[in-house]
């Protein structure tokens, strides 16, 4: 069972990695740091969309409009943050 315990804590730092990739990448584009026309930045692009895309969505259909401003990760990773803390404080059960 500890072995469960890792595995699920491993899975929500990837996904937190992910996230924070996405964030800074998005605000490096914004700010033209970044340029689209790079293959590279465009794949890596692409890609961490289609990663979140399916965590995102139903996120994104409750929050309201914010007028282009997407508090999206903003809540994943505060849930992200509340299920590492459940799981912390209830690691007793897997062992």
């Amino acid at each position: 069972m500890q072995s469960l315990f890792q595995i699920l804590m491993l899975i929500l730092d990837v996904i937190w990695f992910f996230i924070l990739a996405h964030v800074i990448m998005s605000w490096l584009i914004n700010f033209q740091v970044l340029n689209m026309r790079q293959q590279l930045v465009a794949q890596i692009w692409y890609g961490l969309n289609r990663v979140l895309e399916p965590i995102y969505g139903p996120i994104r259909r409750i929050l309201p409009p914010m007028g282009g401003l997407d508090l999206t990760p903003l809540v994943v990773l505060l849930a992200i943050m509340a299920l590492r803390i459940v799981l912390i404080n209830n690691a007793a059960l897997f062992y």
